[in-house]
């Protein structure tokens, strides 16, 4: 299996690296007021291909945080349901522990 997923990995490799070779003349990327960017077809297209990935994750960085910072207070949460109280009276009748329920 590791052999079969190295041999993907390879392919893939070389597809793309064909791709690069298949494509070095220039293109031309047309901007506002009469700027253009002239470089290879292919330095054009991974350009396209990374800002795309860099506008994704930025756009997912704020709920990212809001997970994180909702999964911190539930394990402070949780960090301090199970620590006992000085308060509380031990209970003379044991409980057994319920397994949690996921996925409701």
């Amino acid at each position: 299996m590791k052999y079969l997923l190295w041999l993907l990995k390879a392919a893939i490799f070389f597809t793309l690296f064909a791709f690069a070779l298949n494509n070095q003349q220039d293109a031309s990327v047309h901007f506002f007021f009469g700027t253009q960017w002239r470089a290879p077809m292919v330095l054009v297209v991974l350009s396209a291909f990374a800002l795309g990935v860099v506008v994704g994750v930025l756009g997912m960085v704020p709920r990212w945080w809001r997970h994180r910072t909702a999964a911190r207070r539930a394990q402070a949460a949780a960090g301090q349901a199970d620590t006992p109280s000085s308060t509380a009276e031990p209970s003379s009748v044991p409980t057994t522990a319920e397994p949690p329920l996921h996925g409701i």
